[in-house]
């Protein structure tokens, strides 16, 4: 019987961990895509046709080895892949062993912090899109300066992730009680308030021009033709804007959430509330904004440094 299994290969056996994960465990395609992307890669270093009995404890050091050279959450979730088709395995037919039960692999998370803008370069980026709000001269410059404005205004003011950001319904955003329902990571929902008036004005002005006759897509944010709004395209926006700011770092969709983060933090809020408005499911994950920057640093060791009073 073990023999048997372990001839099976491990194309075959993806194909029925896939469908347990999308129909038994209801799990995201994005992660359901990211399982496959990582499990067919294993199975191609190992071989087309490459056998369950082939996947030995010795290979997968070799293997867990040749993964060196990406970053270390990439390892860690191609790792993680092969280890859920393996559990899986496991459940299914008790005969089967998961050879990674017996390493132990232990990966060092690099010490790496956030790309984070400052007060001053938000500032710039929010002073260019009310500059070309006002230089609008017809209907369709005045479509795209007052959606680009609800965009950054909303992940500034949100701290929304970009996927999130495009997912948004129309249902999603209650501008009479000013909330914003987010589907995060795992599907889990959580509220966010919009509380201050000029992010509310520009969420509004962009409800009121992108009305079209005919919306073939329930999107918040749309195209001029009314099309769910790519992620692809909000990167660009944010390219283009850091670019024209002359804003000398890697700035992504992603750099508003880090800088609604620290900045929040800098104010004193509490990292547990952080946690909430962010959808952390783990404070250890809030806890990589508590750096200080440079310059903070030096005003609380300045102003309120114990010694000052000794």
């Amino acid at each position: 019987m073990t023999e048997s299994i372990l001839q099976i290969t491990i194309t075959a056996a993806l194909e029925g961990f896939l469908n347990h994960c999308r129909f038994e465990r209801k799990l995201d395609e994005k992660t359901i895509k990211a399982y496959r992307f990582d499990i067919e890669q294993f199975a191609a270093d190992l071989g087309m046709d490459a056998k369950l009995c082939d996947v030995t404890r010795d290979y997968l050091k070799r293997w867990i080895a040749s993964l060196s050279s990406y970053r270390y959450k990439t390892i860690k979730r191609k790792i993680a892949s092969v280890n859920a088709l393996m559990n899986y395995l496991e459940v299914e037919w008790d005969v089967f062993n998961n050879p990674l039960r017996s390493l132990h692999v232990r990966l060092k998370p690099p010490v790496r912090l956030p790309v984070v803008m400052t007060k001053e370069e938000m500032q710039r980026i929010l002073g260019k899109l009310d500059a070309e709000m006002h230089a609008v001269k017809n209907d369709t410059q005045r479509f795209f300066a007052i959606r680009n404005k609800a965009i950054i205004e909303l992940l500034f003011g949100s701290g929304m992730r970009i996927g999130e950001l495009c997912g948004l319904r129309n249902q999603d955003v209650d501008l009479c009680r000013g909330q914003v329902r987010i589907i995060g990571k795992g599907n889990k929902e959580r509220i966010v308030d919009i509380c201050l008036p000029v992010i509310m004005q520009s969420l509004k002005q962009w409800v009121e021009v992108r009305k079209t006759p005919d919306c073939p897509e329930d999107g918040f944010f749309t195209s001029r033709i009314g099309r769910k709004l790519g992620p692809q395209t909000v990167r660009l926006l944010v390219h283009r804007l850091t670019s024209d700011c002359k804003i000398d770092k890697h700035v992504t969709p992603h750099t508003f959430r880090h800088t609604f983060a620290t900045l929040l933090l800098e104010e004193n809020v509490d990292i547990a509330n952080i946690q909430h408005i962010l959808g952390h499911s783990s404070i250890a994950t809030t806890q990589i904004y508590l750096h200080v920057n440079p310059c903070r640093q030096r005003e609380i060791l300045t102003n309120h440094h114990p010694r000052s009073r000794m």
